[in-house]
Protein backbone atom coordinates (compact mmCIF):
# COMPACT_ATOMS: atom_id res chain seq x y z
CA UNK A 1 0.00 0.00 0.00
CA UNK A 2 1.49 3.29 -1.10
CA UNK A 3 1.23 6.43 1.07
CA UNK A 4 -0.15 9.54 -0.54
CA UNK A 5 2.55 12.13 -1.37
CA UNK A 6 2.55 15.29 0.71
CA UNK A 7 1.37 18.19 -1.49
CA UNK A 8 3.84 20.99 -2.09
CA UNK A 9 3.10 24.72 -1.96
CA UNK A 10 3.48 24.99 -5.76
CA UNK A 11 1.04 22.12 -6.28
CA UNK A 12 -1.54 23.60 -3.91
CA UNK A 13 -1.38 26.99 -5.64
CA UNK A 14 -1.54 25.55 -9.15
CA UNK A 15 -4.51 26.39 -11.40
CA UNK A 16 -6.12 23.67 -13.47
CA UNK A 17 -8.55 23.72 -16.36
CA UNK A 18 -11.72 25.55 -15.35
CA UNK A 19 -10.05 27.45 -12.50
CA UNK A 20 -9.85 31.22 -12.30
CA UNK A 21 -7.41 32.95 -14.62
CA UNK A 22 -6.08 35.36 -11.95
CA UNK A 23 -2.45 35.39 -10.84
CA UNK A 24 -1.11 35.61 -7.29
CA UNK A 25 1.88 37.64 -8.50
CA UNK A 26 1.77 41.33 -9.46
CA UNK A 27 2.55 41.79 -13.16
CA UNK A 28 2.90 44.75 -15.47
CA UNK A 29 4.80 46.91 -12.98
CA UNK A 30 7.83 48.90 -14.09
CA UNK A 31 10.52 48.87 -11.40
CA UNK A 32 12.96 50.61 -13.76
CA UNK A 33 10.85 53.77 -13.94
CA UNK A 34 10.38 53.82 -10.18
CA UNK A 35 14.10 53.33 -9.53
CA UNK A 36 15.07 56.16 -11.91
CA UNK A 37 12.45 58.47 -10.37
CA UNK A 38 13.73 57.60 -6.90
CA UNK A 39 17.35 58.41 -7.76
CA UNK A 40 16.41 61.69 -9.43
CA UNK A 41 14.21 62.74 -6.53
CA UNK A 42 16.83 61.89 -3.90
CA UNK A 43 19.51 63.98 -5.58
CA UNK A 44 17.38 67.07 -5.96
CA UNK A 45 15.79 66.64 -2.52
CA UNK A 46 19.22 67.11 -0.96
CA UNK A 47 19.83 70.24 -3.03
CA UNK A 48 16.41 71.71 -2.26
CA UNK A 49 16.57 71.04 1.48
CA UNK A 50 19.90 72.87 1.68
CA UNK A 51 18.85 75.87 -0.41
CA UNK A 52 15.44 76.02 1.29
CA UNK A 53 16.99 76.61 4.70
CA UNK A 54 19.71 78.91 3.34
CA UNK A 55 17.12 81.13 1.60
CA UNK A 56 14.74 80.94 4.60
CA UNK A 57 11.74 80.32 2.32
CA UNK A 58 8.83 78.30 3.71
CA UNK A 59 7.50 77.75 0.19
CA UNK A 60 10.84 76.27 -0.83
CA UNK A 61 11.19 74.34 2.44
CA UNK A 62 7.71 72.88 1.95
CA UNK A 63 8.67 71.89 -1.58
CA UNK A 64 11.87 70.39 -0.19
CA UNK A 65 9.83 68.51 2.41
CA UNK A 66 7.63 67.13 -0.34
CA UNK A 67 10.71 66.01 -2.23
CA UNK A 68 12.08 64.19 0.82
CA UNK A 69 8.76 62.42 1.42
CA UNK A 70 8.57 61.71 -2.31
CA UNK A 71 11.88 59.90 -2.09
CA UNK A 72 10.56 57.83 0.83
CA UNK A 73 7.29 57.22 -1.03
CA UNK A 74 9.06 56.12 -4.20
CA UNK A 75 11.41 53.88 -2.23
CA UNK A 76 8.46 52.32 -0.42
CA UNK A 77 6.59 51.91 -3.71
CA UNK A 78 9.58 50.21 -5.30
CA UNK A 79 10.00 47.88 -2.32
CA UNK A 80 6.29 47.04 -2.33
CA UNK A 81 6.33 46.19 -6.04
CA UNK A 82 9.32 43.92 -5.55
CA UNK A 83 7.56 42.19 -2.64
CA UNK A 84 4.32 41.90 -4.65
CA UNK A 85 6.18 39.92 -7.33
CA UNK A 86 7.00 37.13 -4.88
CA UNK A 87 5.01 33.94 -5.51
CA UNK A 88 2.56 32.63 -2.89
CA UNK A 89 3.99 30.44 -0.16
CA UNK A 90 2.81 28.03 2.50
CA UNK A 91 2.48 31.00 4.87
CA UNK A 92 0.97 33.48 2.40
CA UNK A 93 -1.42 31.54 0.18
CA UNK A 94 -2.76 34.68 -1.57
CA UNK A 95 0.72 35.96 -2.41
CA UNK A 96 1.96 39.47 -1.59
CA UNK A 97 -0.10 41.67 -3.93
CA UNK A 98 -1.62 43.60 -1.02
CA UNK A 99 1.83 44.95 -0.11
CA UNK A 100 1.17 47.72 -2.64
CA UNK A 101 -1.99 48.84 -0.82
CA UNK A 102 -0.10 48.81 2.47
CA UNK A 103 2.67 50.98 1.02
CA UNK A 104 0.10 53.40 -0.40
CA UNK A 105 -1.56 53.69 3.01
CA UNK A 106 1.75 54.44 4.74
CA UNK A 107 2.66 56.99 2.05
CA UNK A 108 -0.65 58.79 2.49
CA UNK A 109 -0.18 58.97 6.26
CA UNK A 110 3.31 60.41 5.78
CA UNK A 111 1.91 63.04 3.42
CA UNK A 112 -0.70 64.05 6.00
CA UNK A 113 2.10 64.61 8.53
CA UNK A 114 4.01 66.80 6.05
CA UNK A 115 0.92 68.88 5.28
CA UNK A 116 0.29 69.33 8.99
CA UNK A 117 3.81 70.65 9.56
CA UNK A 118 3.60 73.08 6.63
CA UNK A 119 0.27 74.49 7.86
CA UNK A 120 1.65 74.95 11.38
CA UNK A 121 4.76 76.72 10.13
CA UNK A 122 2.78 78.92 7.70
CA UNK A 123 0.41 80.10 10.43
CA UNK A 124 3.39 80.90 12.64
CA UNK A 125 5.00 82.99 9.89
CA UNK A 126 1.89 85.09 9.41
CA UNK A 127 2.42 86.33 12.95
CA UNK A 128 6.16 86.88 12.57
CA UNK A 129 7.20 87.37 8.91
CA UNK A 130 10.76 86.39 8.01
CA UNK A 131 13.10 87.60 5.28
CA UNK A 132 13.25 85.36 2.21
CA UNK A 133 15.78 85.35 -0.63
CA UNK A 134 13.38 85.57 -3.56
CA UNK A 135 15.95 85.09 -6.34
CA UNK A 136 17.33 81.85 -4.91
CA UNK A 137 13.82 80.51 -4.35
CA UNK A 138 12.82 81.23 -7.95
CA UNK A 139 15.83 79.50 -9.55
CA UNK A 140 15.79 76.38 -7.37
CA UNK A 141 12.01 75.99 -7.61
CA UNK A 142 12.17 76.24 -11.43
CA UNK A 143 14.69 73.40 -11.56
CA UNK A 144 12.55 71.41 -9.14
CA UNK A 145 9.49 71.88 -11.32
CA UNK A 146 11.28 70.42 -14.35
CA UNK A 147 12.42 67.39 -12.36
CA UNK A 148 8.99 66.83 -10.83
CA UNK A 149 7.33 66.96 -14.24
CA UNK A 150 9.72 64.28 -15.50
CA UNK A 151 9.09 62.04 -12.47
CA UNK A 152 5.31 62.51 -12.77
CA UNK A 153 5.45 61.48 -16.43
CA UNK A 154 7.34 58.30 -15.50
CA UNK A 155 4.86 57.36 -12.77
CA UNK A 156 1.78 58.18 -14.88
CA UNK A 157 2.64 55.28 -17.19
CA UNK A 158 1.52 52.80 -14.49
CA UNK A 159 -2.02 53.67 -13.37
CA UNK A 160 -3.05 50.10 -12.47
CA UNK A 161 -1.22 50.18 -9.13
CA UNK A 162 -2.79 52.12 -6.24
CA UNK A 163 0.69 52.19 -4.76
CA UNK A 164 2.14 53.98 -7.79
CA UNK A 165 -0.81 56.37 -7.79
CA UNK A 166 -0.06 57.15 -4.15
CA UNK A 167 3.53 57.98 -5.07
CA UNK A 168 2.21 60.08 -7.97
CA UNK A 169 0.10 62.09 -5.49
CA UNK A 170 3.32 62.99 -3.69
CA UNK A 171 4.89 64.14 -6.95
CA UNK A 172 1.83 66.12 -7.99
CA UNK A 173 2.06 67.84 -4.63
CA UNK A 174 5.65 68.67 -5.44
CA UNK A 175 4.65 70.14 -8.80
CA UNK A 176 2.17 72.40 -7.05
CA UNK A 177 4.77 73.21 -4.43
CA UNK A 178 7.33 74.12 -7.10
CA UNK A 179 4.85 76.39 -8.88
CA UNK A 180 3.96 78.06 -5.58
CA UNK A 181 7.64 78.50 -4.73
CA UNK A 182 8.34 80.05 -8.17
CA UNK A 183 5.45 82.47 -7.69
CA UNK A 184 6.55 83.29 -4.14
CA UNK A 185 10.14 83.88 -5.24
CA UNK A 186 9.05 86.19 -8.07
CA UNK A 187 6.68 88.22 -5.87
CA UNK A 188 9.27 88.61 -3.11
CA UNK A 189 12.06 89.49 -5.55
CA UNK A 190 10.06 92.22 -7.31
CA UNK A 191 7.83 93.54 -4.51
CA UNK A 192 9.34 92.41 -1.22
CA UNK A 193 5.93 91.25 0.07
CA UNK A 194 6.85 88.40 2.47
CA UNK A 195 3.36 87.06 3.41
CA UNK A 196 3.06 85.55 -0.08
CA UNK A 197 5.45 82.79 1.02
CA UNK A 198 3.27 81.20 3.78
CA UNK A 199 0.07 82.12 1.90
CA UNK A 200 0.97 80.04 -1.14
CA UNK A 201 2.20 77.23 1.11
CA UNK A 202 -1.26 77.00 2.70
CA UNK A 203 -2.93 76.99 -0.72
CA UNK A 204 -0.76 74.11 -1.94
CA UNK A 205 -1.34 72.17 1.29
CA UNK A 206 -5.11 72.26 0.79
CA UNK A 207 -4.80 70.93 -2.76
CA UNK A 208 -2.46 68.15 -1.68
CA UNK A 209 -4.75 67.21 1.20
CA UNK A 210 -7.63 66.44 -1.17
CA UNK A 211 -5.60 63.98 -3.24
CA UNK A 212 -4.00 62.41 -0.17
CA UNK A 213 -7.34 61.68 1.47
CA UNK A 214 -8.49 59.97 -1.74
CA UNK A 215 -5.47 57.64 -1.78
CA UNK A 216 -5.84 57.02 1.95
CA UNK A 217 -9.49 56.03 1.51
CA UNK A 218 -8.76 53.72 -1.42
CA UNK A 219 -5.81 51.93 0.20
CA UNK A 220 -7.67 51.57 3.51
CA UNK A 221 -10.63 50.05 1.66
CA UNK A 222 -8.33 47.48 0.03
CA UNK A 223 -6.60 46.60 3.30
CA UNK A 224 -9.96 46.11 5.02
CA UNK A 225 -11.02 43.72 2.23
CA UNK A 226 -13.85 45.99 1.14
CA UNK A 227 -16.05 45.24 -1.86
CA UNK A 228 -14.30 46.57 -5.01
CA UNK A 229 -15.66 49.95 -6.09
CA UNK A 230 -16.73 48.69 -9.51
CA UNK A 231 -18.87 45.88 -8.04
CA UNK A 232 -22.39 46.25 -6.63
CA UNK A 233 -22.56 43.77 -3.75
CA UNK A 234 -26.37 43.76 -3.51
CA UNK A 235 -26.74 43.28 -7.27
CA UNK A 236 -24.32 40.34 -7.16
CA UNK A 237 -26.50 38.71 -4.50
CA UNK A 238 -29.65 39.36 -6.51
CA UNK A 239 -28.09 37.97 -9.70
CA UNK A 240 -26.95 34.83 -7.87
CA UNK A 241 -30.43 34.24 -6.45
CA UNK A 242 -31.92 34.66 -9.94
CA UNK A 243 -29.86 31.81 -11.47
CA UNK A 244 -32.15 28.85 -12.29
CA UNK A 245 -31.84 26.17 -9.61
CA UNK A 246 -30.68 28.58 -6.88
CA UNK A 247 -33.16 29.12 -4.06
CA UNK A 248 -31.23 31.57 -1.87
CA UNK A 249 -27.80 33.04 -1.16
CA UNK A 250 -26.07 33.63 2.18
CA UNK A 251 -22.62 34.11 3.73
CA UNK A 252 -21.60 36.04 0.61
CA UNK A 253 -18.25 37.90 0.53
CA UNK A 254 -16.66 39.88 -2.30
CA UNK A 255 -13.23 41.48 -2.06
CA UNK A 256 -10.03 42.22 -3.98
CA UNK A 257 -7.23 39.68 -3.43
CA UNK A 258 -4.94 42.26 -5.01
CA UNK A 259 -5.77 45.41 -7.04
CA UNK A 260 -7.95 44.48 -10.02
CA UNK A 261 -8.46 40.82 -8.99
CA UNK A 262 -11.89 40.45 -7.34
CA UNK A 263 -12.83 37.22 -5.57
CA UNK A 264 -16.12 35.82 -4.29
CA UNK A 265 -17.08 33.16 -1.76
CA UNK A 266 -20.54 32.21 -0.55
CA UNK A 267 -23.17 29.56 0.12
CA UNK A 268 -25.97 28.71 -2.29
CA UNK A 269 -29.08 26.83 -1.30
CA UNK A 270 -30.18 24.87 -4.37
CA UNK A 271 -33.24 22.85 -5.33
CA UNK A 272 -31.45 19.66 -6.32
CA UNK A 273 -27.83 18.77 -5.50
CA UNK A 274 -27.64 16.52 -8.56
CA UNK A 275 -27.97 19.66 -10.70
CA UNK A 276 -25.05 21.39 -8.97
CA UNK A 277 -22.52 21.07 -11.87
CA UNK A 278 -24.91 22.81 -14.27
CA UNK A 279 -25.86 25.45 -11.69
CA UNK A 280 -22.21 26.16 -10.87
CA UNK A 281 -21.35 26.59 -14.54
CA UNK A 282 -24.22 29.06 -14.99
CA UNK A 283 -23.18 30.98 -11.87
CA UNK A 284 -19.56 31.27 -12.99
CA UNK A 285 -20.52 32.46 -16.46
CA UNK A 286 -22.90 35.05 -15.02
CA UNK A 287 -20.40 36.41 -12.47
CA UNK A 288 -17.67 36.78 -15.07
CA UNK A 289 -19.92 38.34 -17.73
CA UNK A 290 -21.86 40.77 -15.52
CA UNK A 291 -19.44 41.58 -12.70
CA UNK A 292 -15.95 40.64 -13.92
CA UNK A 293 -15.46 38.16 -11.06
CA UNK A 294 -13.32 35.21 -12.10
CA UNK A 295 -12.16 33.77 -8.77
CA UNK A 296 -15.28 32.07 -7.37
CA UNK A 297 -15.64 29.61 -4.47
CA UNK A 298 -19.18 28.48 -3.69
CA UNK A 299 -20.61 25.87 -1.34
CA UNK A 300 -23.92 24.22 -2.34
CA UNK A 301 -26.48 23.40 0.31
CA UNK A 302 -29.58 21.21 -0.11
CA UNK A 303 -33.05 22.67 0.16
CA UNK A 304 -33.81 20.58 3.24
Amino acid sequence: MHAKPTPSSAHLHAHHKGDAKHTHVAVGRSQGALAFALGLTLVFAAVEVLTGFLSNSLALISDAGHMVTDAAALGLALLAQLIAKRPPSARHSFGFGRAEALAAFVNALAMLAVVGWIVFEALHRFGSPQQVQGGTVFVVAAIGLAINLLVAWLLSRDQESVNTRAALVHVMGDILGSIAAIAAGAVIYYTGWMPIDPLLSLFVSVLILQSTIGVLRESYHALMEGVPNQIDYLQVGADLAAVPGVLSVHDLHVWDMSPGQPALIGHLRIQNLREWPEVLASVKNMLLARHGIDHVTLQPEPHD
